[in-house]
């Protein structure tokens, strides 16, 4: 059964994936210089919980580095950024 549901617009139209408790659901969308990286997953709790990483895009010039997570718990959406995004983002030009 589907507990994650993707989807993706482009110049061929729309699609939509679905991911399972068990695979998740990960998609990648890049420029050639840099991209993101969404994850969906569930977490250790059993809520589902949601990682974005930057990424070097298509060039793949720079390693992938996670900057915010989102977990669901009992008393509502936690986001969570990483101590030193600003430095990180500010650092990749």
């Amino acid at each position: 059964m589907a507990r994650f549901r993707g989807t993706l617009e482009g110049g061929r139209g729309q699609v939509s994936r679905l991911g399972t408790p068990k695979s998740g659901l990960m998609a990648n969308v890049n420029g050639w210089e840099s991209g993101v990286r969404v994850s969906a997953l569930v977490g250790a709790d059993g809520c589902d919980a949601f990682e974005i990483e930057v990424t070097g895009g298509s060039n793949a010039r720079i390693n992938s580095k996670s900057i915010l997570t989102i977990t669901t718990t009992k008393d509502g959406i936690r986001v969570a950024y990483l101590d030193d995004v600003k430095t990180y983002l500010y650092n990749l030009g």
